[in-house]
C-alpha cells in the first residue's frame, strides 16, 4: 500500500475492549442485583446470515456473563405467535433487552413485531419510542449499529462539531438514526440516498463520509475528498473469481484507503462494534431495571 494510505479505525479491537469491560463490570452488578442480565434473540427460518449473526451475538453472551434467553422458530410461525413471544419475554424478569434478528419471512410484519417490544427492553433501539427520544435528544436505548459507528469516531478522537457529514443511505437501521446522533454532536448532515443528483459531488463535500447502502463498492475514490473519514457499514457477500465468496463493503477499499485519512475495513469495523452495543444496551436495562 502506498505511503499516504489511510489509518484504519479499527472496530474489532475496539469490541473486544468494551466486552472486556462488560466483562469486568457484569460480575460485580451481578453480585447486587442477584442474576446476571439477559438478552434473548428472537430467529425465524433458516437464512444462513441470520443464524451466523445470532451465534455470532450468543457467543458475545458467553463471553461477557450475559445470560441467553434465544428462541428459533420454523418459517410458519404466525405473526399472532411471534408477538405472543415477544409478549411473554416482555414479562420475563430474567430478560433485560429482546431483539427480533431481521428480516422476517414475507408474511410477517417486522415494523408490528419490534412495537411489542417493551421500550426498556429494545436491546436494538428501533421501538418508536427510542427513536423519538433520540429525536429529541433523551436518554434512551439508541440503534446498535450507528452507536457503533458513533462509539468508533469517539474512540479515535475524530472530531464531529461542524464538521459536513454526509451519510449514504436512509434507513431506519443505520441511515437516519446515524444522521440524528451526528447532528446531536453539531455535525451538518446531508443524507443522501438512490434519488441524490449528482452522488459523486454531493459525497466529495464530506469531512465524514458514512457509506450504509448494501451496494458492493458502490462508494470510489473520485468520491472521496482527500483526507476524509470514510466509515462503510455495508456488508456484502461477493463471489471471487475461485467461486469462493468473501464480504466486502460498500467502499472500494483499495482506491478510497488512497486518499482518505481513516477508512474502517470491512470486515473488522463497523460489524463487531454493532454486536458490542448490542451487549452494551443491555447491560445498559439491566442497570436501568434494577437501580
Amino acid at each position: 500500500m502506498p505511503a499516504q494510505a489511510a489509518q484504519i479505525l479499527d472496530g474489532k479491537t475496539l469490541a473486544q475492549k468494551i466486552q472486556q469491560e462488560l466483562k469486568e463490570q457484569i460480575p460485580i452488578l451481578e453480585a447486587r442485583i442477584g442474576r446476571p442480565p439477559g438478552l434473548a434473540v428472537l430467529m425465524v427460518g433458516d437464512n444462513p446470515a441470520s443464524a451466523a449473526y445470532v451465534r455470532n451475538k450468543e457467543r458475545a453472551c458467553a463471553k461477557v456473563g450475559i445470560a441467553s434467553f434465544g428462541k428459533h422458530f420454523s418459517t410458519e410461525i404466525s405473526q399472532e405467535e411471534l408477538e405472543q413471544a415477544i409478549a411473554q419475554l416482555n414479562q420475563d424478569e430474567r430478560v433485560d433487552g429482546i431483539l427480533v434478528q431481521l428480516p422476517l419471512s414475507e408474511h410477517l410484519d417486522a415494523v408490528a413485531a419490534l412495537q411489542k417490544i417493551s421500550p426498556d427492553k429494545d436491546a436494538d433501539g428501533l421501538h418508536p419510542l427510542n427513536l423519538g427520544k433520540l429525536v429529541r435528544s433523551e436518554w434512551g436505548l439508541r440503534s446498535c449499529t450507528p452507536a457503533g459507528v458513533m462509539r468508533l469516531l469517539e474512540e479515535y478522537a475524530i472530531p464531529i462539531p461542524g464538521k459536513q457529514v454526509v451519510v449514504v443511505g436512509r434507513s431506519i437501521l443505520v441511515g437516519k438514526p446515524l444522521a440524528l446522533m451526528l447532528l446531536e454532536k453539531n455535525a451538518t448532515v446531508t443524507i443522501a440516498h438512490s434519488r441524490t443528483q449528482d452522488l459523486t459531488n454531493v459525497c466529495r463535500q464530506a469531512d465524514i463520509l458514512v457509506a450504509a447502502v448494501g451496494k458492493a463498492g458502490i462508494i470510489t475514490a473520485e468520491m472521496v475528498k482527500p483526507g476524509a473519514v470514510v466509515v462503510d457499514v455495508g456488508i456484502n457477500r461477493v463471489e471471487t473469481d475461485e467461486g469462493k465468496s468473501r464480504l466486502v463493503g460498500d467502499v472500494n477499499f483499495d482506491s478510497v484507503a488512497e486518499v482518505a485519512k481513516y477508512i474502517t475495513p470491512v470486515p473488522g469495523g463497523i460489524g463487531p462494534m454493532t454486536v458490542a452495543m448490542l451487549l452494551q444496551n443491555t447491560v445498559e436495562s439491566y442497570i436501568q431495571t434494577n437501580k
